[in-house]
C-alpha cells in the first residue's frame, strides 16, 4: 500500500520554456524548485507521478544532525534552519517540530560509537548529550526498561512525510512557478553539446539548465547520455501503528525497532537499516562498487525477489523520446512491503512500548531507498551533459537534509556561493571506485 500522502493539485499547462526545469517531485526536487522560484527564476517541476509519492512519504521523517557522516553533517545543520524558515516565509505546514531525538541501547559498542561522534560534533557546535543509564530510562520510561545508555540530540526534530513535498509545491505555484504531475521526463534535447530542453510526455520544455533529483530512477536516466552514476535501491518495509495512550517520545531509535509519531498521532514503525535486495541488471553492473557496503550491513540485508525488475527503475535498456518510456509504465513506486518484516517490526514494537499493545496496525508500506556506494548523495552538473545537474543517491538521508541540499542545488544552478562546500557531494568521486577503488573521503 502507498504511504499516507496529502494531494496537491498542478499547474493547469506546461510551459514551453523555462529557466530551470527539476525532474522528480520528491522533497530533494521540490526544495530546489521553491530556492530557484524564491530568486525569481521561471521554474517547472515535473514529476511523473504524484508528488512526494515515493520515499518522501515513505520515510520515518527524522530531520536530524545526530550521527551524520561529516560531510553531511553542515548540510544537515542548514536544513534544520530551513525547516523553520520554510514554514515562516510559505505558511505552509510540513509538520517540523525540533522536538529532540531519543536514542537507547544496550550494546556497549554503538554507545562508544555514539560517543565519538559526540566528540566530534560538539566541534561543529552541535547540540547532542550521552545520557547515563538513569537518565536514559528517565527518557524512555515509556519503554519500562532499563538502559545502559543513550543519546539524545535536543535541537534535532522531524517533520511529517505525508504533509511536507505537497507543501513545498503549493508554496512552489505561490512563487510563479509551476508543478506539473502525471507528466513523465522522456528525456533530454542538446544544442552544441549542451542541454538545451527537457522532452516529456506531454511536451517540450526549452531550457538551458535542468536538475535530475529522480531518485531511484536517477541512474537509469544517466545511462540514456553515457553517464555512469552508480546506484543501488534497498526495498525497505515501515508500517503504521494507532495513536497510543500516554506519553511517549515522538522519535525513539533503538537497535531492535524505531518508532516516530505523525501529525495525527499515530506512528510509524520500523527496523533501522533492515531491507531486502531486489535483483536487477543494476544491481549486478554496480556491484562491484556496492561490495562494501553490503559486507558491512550483511546482517540487515536480505535478498529480495522479482520487485526491482517489474519495477523497471533499475533497466539497462534503452529509450525513445517518441515513445512511452518505463517511468509511464509504473508512474509510482509501490513496491510490496515485507510479510517478514511487518511481523517482527510489530513484535519488537510492541516488546519495545508495551502501550503499543493495545494499539493497531493501521497499514504497512515500503519503498526503495536509493543509495551510493558512500551513503553520501550525488551532487553537482554532469560534465559528460552540461547544463544537467544531479541530485540523487540520498541513500535514505534525502528527506531530513532535503532543505538544505534544496538550497545548495539551487545556489549550484543559479551560480550563487553555495550554502555548503559542494565538492565532498561531486558524483565524479565514483569514478575513482569504478576502477576498482573504493572513494576515500
Amino acid at each position: 500500500m502507498p504511504a499516507p500522502l496529502v494531494h496537491v493539485d498542478s499547474s493547469p499547462d506546461l510551459p514551453t520554456e523555462a529557466d530551470v526545469v527539476v525532474i522528480g517531485g520528491g522533497i530533494i526536487g521540490s526544495f530546489t524548485a521553491y530556492f530557484l522560484a524564491k530568486r525569481g527564476m521561471k521554474v517547472a517541476l515535473v514529476e511523473k507521478g504524484r508528488i512526494g509519492a515515493e520515499q518522501s512519504s515513505r520515510n520515518w521523517g527524522w530531520c536530524r544532525q545526530q550521527n551524520r557522516d561529516e560531510r553531511e553533517l553542515p548540510m544537515a545543520t542548514k536544513s534544520l534552519e530551513l525547516w523553520e524558515q520554510f514554514g515562516l516565509d510559505s505558511g505552509e505546514q510540513t509538520g517540523f517540530t525540533r522536538c529532540g531525538l531519543l536514542y537507547l541501547s544496550d550494546n556497549e559498542k554503538e554507545l562508544a560509537g555514539w560517543a565519538r561522534w559526540g566528540e566530534f560534533a560538539r566541534t561543529a557546535n552541535v547540540e547532542t548529550y550521552m545520557l547515563t543509564p538513569e537518565q536514559a530510562a528517565e527518557r524512555g520510561k515509556a519503554t519500562g526498561k532499563q538502559w545502559k545508555g543513550g543519546v539524545f540530540a535536543p535541537t534535532d526534530g522531524i517533520a511529517d512525510p505525508s504533509r511536507a513535498a505537497p507543501a513545498v509545491a503549493r508554496a512552489i505555484m505561490a512563487l510563479g512557478g509551476t508543478v506539473h504531475q502525471g507528466c513523465a521526463v522522456r528525456g533530454v534535447e542538446t544544442q552544441a553539446g549542451r542541454l538545451s530542453a527537457v522532452v516529456t510526455e506531454k511536451g517540450t520544455i526549452r531550457t538551458a539548465s535542468a536538475v535530475l533529483a529522480a531518485g531511484a530512477w536517477a541512474s537509469s536516466f544517466c545511462r540514456q547520455y553515457g553517464i555512469r552514476f552508480p546506484q543501488a535501491t534497498i526495498r525497505q518495509t515501515a508500517l503504521s501503528m494507532s495513536a497510543p495512550g500516554g506519553e511517549l517520545p515522538s522519535a525513539l531509535h533503538t537497535p531492535g525497532v524505531s518508532m516516530t509519531r505523525r501529525a495525527d498521532g499515530s506512528y510509524t514503525v520500523a527496523i533501522s537499516g533492515r531491507g531486502r535486495v531486489d535483483l536487477t541488471p543494476q544491481l549486478l553492473g554496480f556491484a562491484t562498487q556496492f561490495l562494501p557496503m553490503f559486507q558491512r550491513r550483511w546482517r540487515s540485508l536480505a535478498p529480495g525477489g522479482l520487485e526491482g525488475l517489474r519495477a523497471g527503475h533499475e533497466s539497462w535498456k534503452r529509450w525513445r523520446l517518441d515513445q512511452p518510456t518505463p517511468m509511464e509504465k509504473m508512474r509510482i513506486l509501490d513496491p510490496q512491503a515485507d510479510p517478514a518484516a511487518v511481523k517482527l517490526t510489530h513484535q519488537r514494537a510492541i516488546a519495545l512500548v508495551p502501550a503499543l499493545q493495545a494499539c493497531s496496525v493501521l497499514g504497512a508500506w515500503a519503498g526503495y531507498v536509493d543509495s551510493t556506494p558512500d551513503g553520501v548523495p550525488g551532487i553537482g552538473e554532469m560534465a559528460e551533459l552540461p547544463g544537467l545537474v544531479l541530485a540523487a543517491g540520498f541513500s535514505g538521508h534525502g528527506f531530513g537534509i532535503g532543505p538544505g541540499a534544496g538550497h545548495l542545488i539551487a545556489d549550484i544552478v543559479s551560480g550563487a556561493t553555495p550554502i555548503v562546500d559542494p565538492r565532498p557531494y561531486h558524483p565524479d568521486r565514483f569514478q575513482a571506485s569504478a576502477r576498482g577503488k573504493v572513494a576515500d573521503f
